[in-house]
Protein backbone atom coordinates (compact mmCIF):
# COMPACT_ATOMS: atom_id res chain seq x y z
CA UNK A 1 0.00 0.00 0.00
CA UNK A 2 1.48 3.40 -1.26
CA UNK A 3 2.20 6.49 1.27
CA UNK A 4 -1.19 8.40 -0.64
CA UNK A 5 -3.51 5.30 -0.36
CA UNK A 6 -2.89 4.69 3.23
CA UNK A 7 -3.24 8.57 4.52
CA UNK A 8 -6.54 8.34 2.25
CA UNK A 9 -7.32 5.35 4.65
CA UNK A 10 -6.39 7.30 7.92
CA UNK A 11 -8.02 10.38 6.70
CA UNK A 12 -11.96 8.98 6.75
CA UNK A 13 -10.94 6.77 10.00
CA UNK A 14 -10.54 9.95 11.73
CA UNK A 15 -13.54 11.88 10.21
CA UNK A 16 -16.44 12.50 11.66
CA UNK A 17 -19.06 10.21 11.42
CA UNK A 18 -22.93 11.41 10.30
CA UNK A 19 -24.66 9.64 12.99
CA UNK A 20 -27.19 12.10 14.31
CA UNK A 21 -29.68 12.46 17.46
CA UNK A 22 -33.41 12.74 16.82
CA UNK A 23 -34.86 16.13 15.42
CA UNK A 24 -37.36 18.12 16.55
CA UNK A 25 -38.14 16.27 19.31
CA UNK A 26 -37.68 19.05 22.49
CA UNK A 27 -38.86 22.10 22.80
CA UNK A 28 -38.71 25.31 25.14
CA UNK A 29 -40.55 23.67 27.59
CA UNK A 30 -38.90 20.05 27.10
CA UNK A 31 -35.38 21.51 27.58
CA UNK A 32 -36.31 23.55 30.83
CA UNK A 33 -37.52 20.61 32.44
CA UNK A 34 -33.97 18.72 31.70
CA UNK A 35 -32.40 22.05 33.26
CA UNK A 36 -34.59 21.98 36.62
CA UNK A 37 -34.12 18.37 37.35
CA UNK A 38 -30.68 18.41 36.60
CA UNK A 39 -30.78 21.30 39.40
CA UNK A 40 -33.35 19.40 42.18
CA UNK A 41 -34.94 22.41 43.16
CA UNK A 42 -35.89 20.12 46.27
CA UNK A 43 -32.65 18.84 47.06
CA UNK A 44 -30.62 22.08 46.05
CA UNK A 45 -33.07 24.00 48.43
CA UNK A 46 -33.12 21.22 51.46
CA UNK A 47 -29.46 20.65 50.91
CA UNK A 48 -27.40 24.05 50.29
CA UNK A 49 -29.71 26.36 52.11
CA UNK A 50 -29.16 25.20 55.51
CA UNK A 51 -25.73 25.36 55.28
CA UNK A 52 -25.29 28.84 54.05
CA UNK A 53 -27.46 30.23 56.48
CA UNK A 54 -25.82 28.70 58.89
CA UNK A 55 -22.22 28.99 58.16
CA UNK A 56 -22.36 32.00 55.24
CA UNK A 57 -23.61 35.12 55.65
CA UNK A 58 -27.19 34.20 57.94
CA UNK A 59 -30.22 35.75 56.06
CA UNK A 60 -28.14 37.53 53.61
CA UNK A 61 -28.18 33.91 51.84
CA UNK A 62 -31.05 35.06 49.24
CA UNK A 63 -28.62 38.04 47.88
CA UNK A 64 -25.70 35.18 47.72
CA UNK A 65 -28.71 33.60 45.14
CA UNK A 66 -29.14 37.01 43.35
CA UNK A 67 -25.24 37.45 43.14
CA UNK A 68 -24.54 33.75 41.51
CA UNK A 69 -27.59 34.18 39.39
CA UNK A 70 -26.14 37.23 37.82
CA UNK A 71 -23.09 36.06 37.53
CA UNK A 72 -24.75 33.01 35.45
CA UNK A 73 -26.48 35.25 33.21
CA UNK A 74 -23.67 37.17 32.01
CA UNK A 75 -21.75 33.90 31.33
CA UNK A 76 -25.11 32.85 29.45
CA UNK A 77 -25.36 36.09 27.05
CA UNK A 78 -21.85 35.17 25.33
CA UNK A 79 -22.93 31.17 25.89
CA UNK A 80 -26.70 31.94 23.87
CA UNK A 81 -24.21 34.07 21.40
CA UNK A 82 -22.11 30.79 20.07
CA UNK A 83 -24.50 28.83 20.40
CA UNK A 84 -26.27 30.49 17.15
CA UNK A 85 -22.96 29.53 15.23
CA UNK A 86 -22.41 26.05 17.17
CA UNK A 87 -24.89 23.32 17.63
CA UNK A 88 -23.84 20.04 18.88
CA UNK A 89 -24.57 17.71 21.40
CA UNK A 90 -20.79 17.87 22.73
CA UNK A 91 -21.78 21.46 23.89
CA UNK A 92 -18.60 22.90 25.95
CA UNK A 93 -16.67 20.41 24.46
CA UNK A 94 -17.49 21.62 20.89
CA UNK A 95 -17.89 25.41 21.86
CA UNK A 96 -14.62 25.74 23.74
CA UNK A 97 -12.47 23.15 20.82
CA UNK A 98 -14.09 26.02 18.54
CA UNK A 99 -12.94 28.60 19.70
CA UNK A 100 -9.63 27.47 21.59
CA UNK A 101 -8.60 24.59 19.59
CA UNK A 102 -9.28 20.71 19.78
CA UNK A 103 -6.84 20.26 22.33
CA UNK A 104 -8.36 22.50 24.24
CA UNK A 105 -11.59 21.25 23.53
CA UNK A 106 -10.68 17.29 24.02
CA UNK A 107 -9.60 18.31 27.76
CA UNK A 108 -12.26 20.29 28.39
CA UNK A 109 -14.49 17.26 26.80
CA UNK A 110 -12.77 14.83 29.37
CA UNK A 111 -13.82 17.50 32.04
CA UNK A 112 -17.09 17.75 31.18
CA UNK A 113 -18.06 14.07 30.95
CA UNK A 114 -15.91 13.36 34.41
CA UNK A 115 -18.34 16.32 35.89
CA UNK A 116 -21.38 14.59 34.88
CA UNK A 117 -20.44 11.40 35.67
CA UNK A 118 -19.74 12.48 39.24
CA UNK A 119 -22.39 14.75 40.09
CA UNK A 120 -24.88 11.39 38.71
CA UNK A 121 -22.88 9.46 41.13
CA UNK A 122 -23.48 11.68 44.25
CA UNK A 123 -26.98 12.05 43.68
CA UNK A 124 -26.58 8.21 43.50
CA UNK A 125 -25.86 8.07 47.41
CA UNK A 126 -28.38 10.52 48.64
CA UNK A 127 -30.74 8.98 46.43
CA UNK A 128 -30.45 5.07 47.79
CA UNK A 129 -30.00 6.28 51.56
CA UNK A 130 -33.20 8.26 51.32
CA UNK A 131 -34.91 5.43 49.24
CA UNK A 132 -33.17 2.68 51.58
CA UNK A 133 -34.58 5.16 54.91
CA UNK A 134 -38.09 5.26 52.73
CA UNK A 135 -38.33 1.38 52.33
CA UNK A 136 -37.19 1.20 56.29
CA UNK A 137 -40.17 3.44 56.74
CA UNK A 138 -42.80 2.18 55.50
CA UNK A 139 -42.34 -1.85 55.09
CA UNK A 140 -40.67 -4.92 57.61
CA UNK A 141 -37.73 -4.59 54.69
CA UNK A 142 -34.30 -3.08 55.07
CA UNK A 143 -32.93 -2.87 51.97
CA UNK A 144 -28.86 -1.38 51.95
CA UNK A 145 -29.14 1.94 49.97
CA UNK A 146 -26.65 0.32 47.35
CA UNK A 147 -29.16 -1.97 46.38
CA UNK A 148 -31.52 0.71 45.65
CA UNK A 149 -29.45 2.49 43.46
CA UNK A 150 -28.20 -0.69 41.63
CA UNK A 151 -31.77 -0.87 40.94
CA UNK A 152 -32.28 2.36 39.81
CA UNK A 153 -29.40 2.39 37.40
CA UNK A 154 -31.48 -0.11 35.29
CA UNK A 155 -34.40 1.71 35.32
CA UNK A 156 -32.69 4.91 34.27
CA UNK A 157 -31.00 2.77 31.81
CA UNK A 158 -34.36 1.91 30.17
CA UNK A 159 -35.66 5.56 30.33
CA UNK A 160 -32.52 6.82 28.80
CA UNK A 161 -33.26 4.29 25.52
CA UNK A 162 -36.91 5.22 25.88
CA UNK A 163 -35.95 8.31 23.65
CA UNK A 164 -35.55 11.67 24.74
CA UNK A 165 -39.11 12.13 24.39
CA UNK A 166 -40.15 9.72 27.38
CA UNK A 167 -37.63 10.93 29.83
CA UNK A 168 -39.00 14.97 29.33
CA UNK A 169 -42.42 13.81 30.12
CA UNK A 170 -41.17 11.78 33.15
CA UNK A 171 -39.00 14.58 33.91
CA UNK A 172 -42.09 17.20 33.30
CA UNK A 173 -44.04 15.60 36.26
CA UNK A 174 -41.38 15.18 38.98
CA UNK A 175 -40.29 18.31 38.56
CA UNK A 176 -43.69 20.17 38.58
CA UNK A 177 -44.32 17.94 41.93
CA UNK A 178 -41.15 19.61 43.72
CA UNK A 179 -41.20 23.01 42.13
CA UNK A 180 -44.74 23.35 42.95
CA UNK A 181 -44.87 22.78 46.36
CA UNK A 182 -42.21 24.97 47.55
CA UNK A 183 -43.40 27.49 45.15
CA UNK A 184 -47.13 27.48 46.75
CA UNK A 185 -44.67 27.62 50.31
CA UNK A 186 -43.07 30.98 48.76
CA UNK A 187 -45.93 32.34 47.54
CA UNK A 188 -48.30 31.75 50.67
CA UNK A 189 -45.53 32.65 53.20
CA UNK A 190 -44.62 35.75 50.91
CA UNK A 191 -48.47 36.61 50.72
CA UNK A 192 -49.04 36.60 54.56
CA UNK A 193 -46.72 39.12 55.15
CA UNK A 194 -43.81 36.63 56.15
CA UNK A 195 -42.84 35.24 59.56
CA UNK A 196 -42.90 36.92 63.09
CA UNK A 197 -40.45 39.16 62.17
CA UNK A 198 -42.57 39.89 58.77
CA UNK A 199 -40.56 39.74 55.55
CA UNK A 200 -37.56 41.04 56.40
CA UNK A 201 -36.93 42.40 53.54
CA UNK A 202 -33.06 44.33 54.00
CA UNK A 203 -32.42 41.63 55.94
CA UNK A 204 -32.10 39.49 53.55
CA UNK A 205 -31.21 41.88 50.79
CA UNK A 206 -29.09 45.06 51.72
CA UNK A 207 -25.85 45.10 50.94
CA UNK A 208 -24.96 45.03 54.81
CA UNK A 209 -26.86 41.20 54.85
CA UNK A 210 -24.98 40.03 51.73
CA UNK A 211 -21.77 40.78 53.11
CA UNK A 212 -22.07 39.81 56.92
CA UNK A 213 -20.66 36.52 57.74
CA UNK A 214 -19.06 34.45 55.52
CA UNK A 215 -20.41 35.44 52.04
CA UNK A 216 -18.02 34.05 49.89
CA UNK A 217 -19.90 30.64 51.25
CA UNK A 218 -22.80 31.60 50.88
CA UNK A 219 -22.08 32.63 47.37
CA UNK A 220 -20.03 29.40 46.44
CA UNK A 221 -22.97 27.07 47.28
CA UNK A 222 -25.50 29.73 45.70
CA UNK A 223 -23.42 28.77 42.12
CA UNK A 224 -23.46 25.05 43.02
CA UNK A 225 -27.26 25.38 43.14
CA UNK A 226 -26.69 26.66 39.08
CA UNK A 227 -25.29 23.01 38.21
CA UNK A 228 -27.04 22.03 34.97
CA UNK A 229 -28.51 24.92 33.19
CA UNK A 230 -25.85 24.23 30.11
CA UNK A 231 -27.65 21.30 29.44
CA UNK A 232 -29.56 23.51 27.38
CA UNK A 233 -26.92 23.30 24.41
CA UNK A 234 -26.72 19.91 25.09
CA UNK A 235 -30.16 19.32 23.17
CA UNK A 236 -29.40 21.59 20.66
CA UNK A 237 -29.51 18.71 18.34
CA UNK A 238 -33.04 17.39 19.42
CA UNK A 239 -33.98 20.85 19.53
CA UNK A 240 -37.02 22.33 17.18
CA UNK A 241 -35.72 25.30 15.72
CA UNK A 242 -32.66 25.41 17.76
CA UNK A 243 -31.15 28.62 16.74
CA UNK A 244 -34.45 30.17 18.62
CA UNK A 245 -35.50 27.16 21.01
CA UNK A 246 -31.84 26.95 22.42
CA UNK A 247 -31.28 30.79 23.41
CA UNK A 248 -34.71 30.95 24.87
CA UNK A 249 -34.72 27.73 27.10
CA UNK A 250 -31.48 28.89 28.51
CA UNK A 251 -32.09 32.26 29.63
CA UNK A 252 -35.28 31.16 30.83
CA UNK A 253 -34.55 28.69 32.94
CA UNK A 254 -31.09 30.89 34.43
CA UNK A 255 -33.99 33.69 35.45
CA UNK A 256 -36.23 31.00 36.94
CA UNK A 257 -33.83 29.27 38.40
CA UNK A 258 -32.60 32.40 40.76
CA UNK A 259 -35.57 33.34 41.37
CA UNK A 260 -36.78 29.94 42.56
CA UNK A 261 -33.97 29.69 45.13
CA UNK A 262 -34.00 33.50 46.55
CA UNK A 263 -37.62 33.50 46.65
CA UNK A 264 -37.95 29.94 48.41
CA UNK A 265 -34.67 30.59 50.36
CA UNK A 266 -35.97 34.48 51.70
CA UNK A 267 -39.23 32.52 52.60
CA UNK A 268 -37.90 30.15 54.33
CA UNK A 269 -35.59 32.37 56.59
CA UNK A 270 -38.66 34.60 56.93
CA UNK A 271 -40.71 32.02 58.47
CA UNK A 272 -38.00 31.71 61.04
CA UNK A 273 -37.13 35.67 61.58
CA UNK A 274 -33.77 36.54 60.40
CA UNK A 275 -32.41 36.83 63.72
CA UNK A 276 -33.55 33.16 64.44
CA UNK A 277 -32.84 31.18 61.29
CA UNK A 278 -29.21 31.27 61.74
CA UNK A 279 -29.35 29.64 64.96
CA UNK A 280 -32.51 27.20 63.57
CA UNK A 281 -30.06 26.07 60.34
CA UNK A 282 -27.34 25.26 62.95
CA UNK A 283 -29.33 23.48 65.22
CA UNK A 284 -30.31 20.93 62.16
CA UNK A 285 -27.31 20.71 61.29
CA UNK A 286 -25.63 19.81 64.49
CA UNK A 287 -28.73 17.16 64.65
CA UNK A 288 -27.34 15.33 61.34
CA UNK A 289 -31.02 16.34 60.06
CA UNK A 290 -30.22 19.18 57.84
CA UNK A 291 -33.13 18.85 55.73
CA UNK A 292 -35.30 19.56 58.47
CA UNK A 293 -34.64 23.29 58.45
CA UNK A 294 -36.55 23.34 55.15
CA UNK A 295 -39.06 20.74 56.32
CA UNK A 296 -40.30 22.56 59.38
CA UNK A 297 -41.51 25.76 58.12
CA UNK A 298 -43.57 24.09 55.21
CA UNK A 299 -44.92 21.50 57.67
CA UNK A 300 -46.45 24.47 59.69
CA UNK A 301 -47.63 26.05 56.15
CA UNK A 302 -49.29 23.08 54.99
CA UNK A 303 -49.89 20.04 58.44
CA UNK A 304 -47.93 17.71 59.33
CA UNK A 305 -49.16 15.08 56.58
CA UNK A 306 -46.82 16.92 54.33
CA UNK A 307 -43.23 15.36 56.30
CA UNK A 308 -44.48 12.25 54.60
CA UNK A 309 -44.43 13.34 51.64
CA UNK A 310 -41.52 15.78 51.18
CA UNK A 311 -39.09 12.69 51.48
CA UNK A 312 -40.95 10.86 48.62
CA UNK A 313 -40.41 14.20 46.95
CA UNK A 314 -36.54 14.58 47.69
CA UNK A 315 -36.28 10.69 46.61
CA UNK A 316 -38.06 11.82 43.36
CA UNK A 317 -36.30 14.75 42.81
CA UNK A 318 -32.90 12.85 43.00
CA UNK A 319 -33.99 10.43 40.37
CA UNK A 320 -35.27 13.35 38.01
CA UNK A 321 -31.00 14.75 38.16
CA UNK A 322 -29.93 11.38 38.17
CA UNK A 323 -31.92 10.76 34.45
CA UNK A 324 -30.74 14.41 33.51
CA UNK A 325 -27.06 14.07 34.11
CA UNK A 326 -27.53 9.93 32.55
CA UNK A 327 -28.84 11.90 29.46
CA UNK A 328 -26.41 14.52 29.10
CA UNK A 329 -23.60 11.94 30.02
CA UNK A 330 -24.42 9.63 27.23
CA UNK A 331 -24.61 12.24 24.91
CA UNK A 332 -21.03 13.44 25.81
CA UNK A 333 -20.27 10.16 24.65
CA UNK A 334 -21.99 10.47 21.85
CA UNK A 335 -20.64 13.02 20.77
CA UNK A 336 -16.74 12.06 21.26
CA UNK A 337 -17.52 9.14 19.66
CA UNK A 338 -19.21 10.71 16.22
CA UNK A 339 -15.69 13.22 16.40
CA UNK A 340 -13.91 9.93 16.38
CA UNK A 341 -12.26 11.25 20.03
CA UNK A 342 -13.13 7.86 21.71
CA UNK A 343 -14.63 4.40 19.78
CA UNK A 344 -16.84 4.95 17.46
CA UNK A 345 -19.09 2.57 18.56
CA UNK A 346 -20.61 5.33 21.27
CA UNK A 347 -22.35 6.53 17.60
CA UNK A 348 -24.90 3.42 18.22
CA UNK A 349 -28.25 4.86 18.02
CA UNK A 350 -31.47 2.28 19.05
CA UNK A 351 -34.64 2.67 16.86
CA UNK A 352 -35.79 5.53 19.19
CA UNK A 353 -32.46 7.12 17.76
CA UNK A 354 -31.40 7.73 21.34
CA UNK A 355 -27.30 6.87 21.92
CA UNK A 356 -27.63 3.20 23.05
CA UNK A 357 -23.91 2.48 23.52
CA UNK A 358 -23.22 5.73 25.08
CA UNK A 359 -25.81 4.80 27.28
CA UNK A 360 -24.57 1.63 28.77
CA UNK A 361 -21.28 2.92 28.77
CA UNK A 362 -22.27 5.89 30.92
CA UNK A 363 -24.47 3.47 33.15
CA UNK A 364 -21.56 1.07 33.69
CA UNK A 365 -18.71 4.05 34.63
CA UNK A 366 -21.86 5.08 37.40
CA UNK A 367 -21.56 1.54 38.90
CA UNK A 368 -17.67 1.98 38.67
CA UNK A 369 -18.23 5.11 40.67
CA UNK A 370 -20.77 4.02 43.16
CA UNK A 371 -19.59 0.24 44.09
CA UNK A 372 -16.28 1.24 45.69
CA UNK A 373 -18.28 3.16 48.29
CA UNK A 374 -20.53 0.51 49.19
CA UNK A 375 -17.84 -2.35 49.35
CA UNK A 376 -15.75 -0.51 51.60
CA UNK A 377 -19.12 -0.01 53.47
CA UNK A 378 -18.78 4.09 53.79
CA UNK A 379 -21.51 6.30 54.39
CA UNK A 380 -22.99 7.44 50.83
CA UNK A 381 -24.08 10.91 51.91
CA UNK A 382 -21.03 12.32 54.17
CA UNK A 383 -18.70 10.45 51.29
CA UNK A 384 -20.08 9.66 47.95
CA UNK A 385 -22.70 12.56 48.10
CA UNK A 386 -20.48 15.49 49.92
CA UNK A 387 -17.34 14.81 48.01
CA UNK A 388 -18.45 14.05 44.18
CA UNK A 389 -21.45 16.75 44.34
CA UNK A 390 -18.58 19.66 45.46
CA UNK A 391 -15.84 18.28 42.98
CA UNK A 392 -18.43 18.12 40.43
CA UNK A 393 -19.35 22.39 40.79
CA UNK A 394 -15.47 22.57 41.34
CA UNK A 395 -14.97 20.69 37.17
CA UNK A 396 -18.15 22.34 35.89
CA UNK A 397 -17.10 26.37 37.30
CA UNK A 398 -13.63 25.58 35.34
CA UNK A 399 -15.69 24.58 32.09
CA UNK A 400 -17.80 27.80 32.25
CA UNK A 401 -14.91 29.87 32.52
CA UNK A 402 -13.14 28.25 29.56
CA UNK A 403 -16.15 28.44 27.31
CA UNK A 404 -16.02 31.77 27.81
CA UNK A 405 -12.62 32.66 27.41
CA UNK A 406 -13.80 30.51 23.84
CA UNK A 407 -16.74 32.93 23.45
CA UNK A 408 -14.28 35.72 23.11
CA UNK A 409 -11.71 34.07 21.15
CA UNK A 410 -13.96 32.72 18.92
CA UNK A 411 -15.86 36.03 17.87
CA UNK A 412 -12.73 37.75 17.72
CA UNK A 413 -11.62 35.67 15.17
CA UNK A 414 -14.77 35.05 13.23
CA UNK A 415 -16.45 38.76 12.99
CA UNK A 416 -19.69 36.79 12.66
CA UNK A 417 -21.57 38.77 15.30
CA UNK A 418 -20.77 43.32 15.68
CA UNK A 419 -22.70 43.31 19.21
CA UNK A 420 -19.77 44.15 21.33
CA UNK A 421 -22.08 43.46 24.44
CA UNK A 422 -23.12 39.71 23.54
CA UNK A 423 -19.46 39.12 22.31
CA UNK A 424 -17.21 40.59 24.14
CA UNK A 425 -18.35 42.75 27.38
CA UNK A 426 -20.74 40.24 29.26
CA UNK A 427 -18.57 37.25 28.50
CA UNK A 428 -15.49 39.05 30.11
CA UNK A 429 -17.56 40.22 32.76
CA UNK A 430 -19.00 36.59 33.13
CA UNK A 431 -15.38 35.09 33.27
CA UNK A 432 -14.50 37.72 35.86
CA UNK A 433 -17.24 36.43 37.96
CA UNK A 434 -16.48 32.78 37.31
CA UNK A 435 -13.22 33.14 38.09
CA UNK A 436 -14.16 34.82 41.16
CA UNK A 437 -16.47 31.98 42.14
CA UNK A 438 -13.43 29.33 41.71
CA UNK A 439 -11.31 31.42 44.63
CA UNK A 440 -14.32 30.96 46.72
CA UNK A 441 -14.91 27.33 45.97
CA UNK A 442 -11.40 26.31 46.16
CA UNK A 443 -10.90 28.32 49.17
CA UNK A 444 -13.72 26.55 51.15
CA UNK A 445 -13.50 23.41 49.39
CA UNK A 446 -13.13 21.51 52.39
CA UNK A 447 -16.70 23.31 53.89
CA UNK A 448 -17.81 22.27 50.56
CA UNK A 449 -17.39 18.62 50.46
CA UNK A 450 -17.68 18.43 54.62
CA UNK A 451 -14.41 16.29 54.35
CA UNK A 452 -10.73 16.60 55.78
CA UNK A 453 -8.00 18.60 54.00
CA UNK A 454 -6.60 15.64 52.72
CA UNK A 455 -9.60 14.04 50.85
CA UNK A 456 -10.45 17.61 49.38
CA UNK A 457 -6.51 18.26 48.16
CA UNK A 458 -7.50 14.86 46.28
CA UNK A 459 -10.63 15.71 45.00
CA UNK A 460 -9.49 19.38 43.48
CA UNK A 461 -6.06 17.32 41.89
CA UNK A 462 -8.26 15.10 40.06
CA UNK A 463 -9.93 18.08 37.85
CA UNK A 464 -6.37 19.10 36.31
CA UNK A 465 -5.54 15.26 36.10
CA UNK A 466 -8.42 14.63 33.76
CA UNK A 467 -8.09 17.49 31.73
CA UNK A 468 -4.68 16.28 31.06
CA UNK A 469 -5.76 13.01 30.27
CA UNK A 470 -8.19 14.39 27.63
CA UNK A 471 -5.19 16.60 26.26
CA UNK A 472 -3.16 13.43 26.08
CA UNK A 473 -5.70 11.37 24.28
CA UNK A 474 -5.79 14.02 21.42
CA UNK A 475 -2.47 14.12 21.27
CA UNK A 476 -2.15 10.62 20.73
CA UNK A 477 -4.79 10.13 18.40
CA UNK A 478 -3.45 12.95 16.11
CA UNK A 479 0.01 10.74 16.35
CA UNK A 480 -1.91 7.51 15.18
CA UNK A 481 -3.53 9.49 12.34
CA UNK A 482 -0.60 11.41 11.31
CA UNK A 483 0.11 11.05 7.46
CA UNK A 484 3.32 8.83 7.08
CA UNK A 485 6.59 11.04 6.52
CA UNK A 486 7.10 8.82 3.88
Amino acid sequence: MDSQTASAERTVRDAPTKATLKPNALGVLGILFFVLSGQAPLTGIAGAAPISVALGNGSGTPAAYLLAGAVILLFSVGFVAMGRHVVDAGAFYTYIGTGLGRTAGAGSASVALFAYCVIQAAMYGLYGSIVSGLVADHTPLHVPWWVCTLLTMAVVQALGSAGIEMGARVLAVFVLAEFSILLVFGLVTLVKGGGPEGLGVADSFSPAAALQGAPGVAVMFAVASMFGFEATAIYGEEAKEPKKTVPRATYLSVIVVTAFFALTSWMLISAYGASKAPAAASTALASGDSAGFVFAPIAGAFGGWINDVLPILLATSLFAGILTFHNSANRYLFSLGRDRQLPVSLCRLNSRLAPWTAGCVQTVIAVLLVLPFALAGKDPVLTLFSWFSGLAVLAMMLLYLLTSVSVVVFFRRRRVDGRMWNTLIAPVLGALGLAGAIWLILANFTTLIGGEASTALWLVLSVPAVLALGVANERLRRRRTAPDAR
